[in-house]
């Protein structure tokens, strides 16, 4: 939503307050560092083992007496996440306009991604205006219950953040190098596998199966492995239980955006079962597999950077093989394509909001 927030802020007619929810909050606070913002209300609703349904009545109760104090004329929720459906269900009650970002995304599974598919199709069917990133999330919102919606194909902010990081790096030798300096451990001489895991649906044998799928790629000599665990305990718990006495093994805190966006870069390939780094990784030119049955961006796998693993370890394996002991099968794969926008989601995203607020 940064993206958002920069544009925002710079239309005169509009006053914006941005509100967090205050999960994961050394996570939260380099974000807004790396583009220069601050939220103006924190929900602070963080607390240990907590539930979805945990989650869910915190936000629709602190949510629902902001917006009482605010009282908005359209709220932007992003994504797929609990706090997203919750506040936009917190709209909904206070009789705001809604806005989706990133609307449309569709499995056709609620199991799978779980909760993330019945998130997203509760929003679009309380949305006013739904920020399709693509064609085919725009035809998905078609066919769907809410007729009063209206849909606009705007590309996936995801893509401006992204593009607007690298250029930061990539312009300031000296930011790239500081960033470099955190990760001394990486070795130039091998090839650098990028892992990120957190998928709820994968909780229990999932994580075990991608343990083990790590496992034998770290078997490769001529590999490391960089794996920045998510601090939910059901990740981090397994992940540093199976996998921390492997020396080409590197299990790190989450990083920051800036430095995610720098170590996407430094990679040979991304193994994840993330959807922003289905978008992310071809828009660097990085080959992508994603430890999924099915995904929500049908796009990406056309686009033939992105293929789709599961949790199957021996597939895992043959798949990196197929794609670092090939350089042709890794060039084809390791192409920059853009099927999720332009790095300008945000100014139409903008100018959406301010066409409904002339007279």
């Amino acid at each position: 939503m940064m993206p958002v927030v920069r544009e925002l802020r710079s239309r005169p007619g509009i006053e914006q307050i941005v509100c967090v929810t205050g999960q994961h909050r050394h996570m939260l606070d380099q974000v807004f560092t790396a583009f220069g913002e601050q939220p103006d209300i924190d929900l602070e609703i963080m607390a240990p083992n907590q539930t979805l349904a945990d989650i869910t009545s915190k936000v629709l109760q602190r949510m629902g007496a902001v917006l009482e104090r605010t009282k908005p004329d359209i709220v932007l929720v992003h994504g797929d996440t609990t706090t997203a459906m919750a506040a936009a269900m917190a709209a909904f009650y206070a009789r705001a306009a809604i806005g989706h970002v990133e609307a449309g995304l569709r499995s056709f599974d609620l199991q799978r991604p779980w909760p993330e598919e019945f998130n997203r199709v509760s929003i679009d069917a309380m949305a006013d205006l739904m920020f399709a990133p693509t064609e085919s999330s725009a035809a998905n919102l078609a066919g769907e219950y809410n007729r009063r919606g209206r849909v606009l194909v705007t590309g996936n902010t995801g893509i401006d953040a992204l593009l607007f990081i690298a250029g930061r790096i990539a312009g300031d030798p000296s930011l790239a190098g500081e960033i470099a300096a955190r990760y001394p451990f990486l070795d130039p001489g091998r090839r650098l596998v990028l892992v990120t895991g957190h998928r709820r649906e994968s909780f229990g044998d999932g994580f075990q199966r991608i343990c083990d799928g790590l496992v034998m790629v770290a078997e490769r000599a001529d590999v490391q492995l960089l794996y920045p665990v998510h601090l939910n305990p059901q990740v981090r718990d397994v992940v540093h239980d199976r996998l921390a006495r492997y020396p080409n093994i590197h299990l790190i805190p989450p990083v920051e955006y800036l430095d995610m966006v720098f170590l996407m870069g430094r990679a040979a390939l991304l193994i994840t079962d993330s959807g922003g780094i289905q978008e992310e990784g071809p828009a660097l030119g990085k080959p992508v597999l994603v430890m999924r049955d099915i995904t929500e961006r049908p796009e990406a796998l056309e686009t033939g950077v992105v293929q789709l693993i599961g949790t199957d370890p021996v597939l895992m394996r043959q798949k990196v093989d197929a794609l670092l002991d090939d350089p042709a099968e890794y060039a084809h794969r390791a192409r920059a394509v853009f099927p999720y926008g332009d790095g300008k989601a945000a100014r139409r995203i903008a100018d959406a909001i301010e066409e409904i607020k002339k007279p």
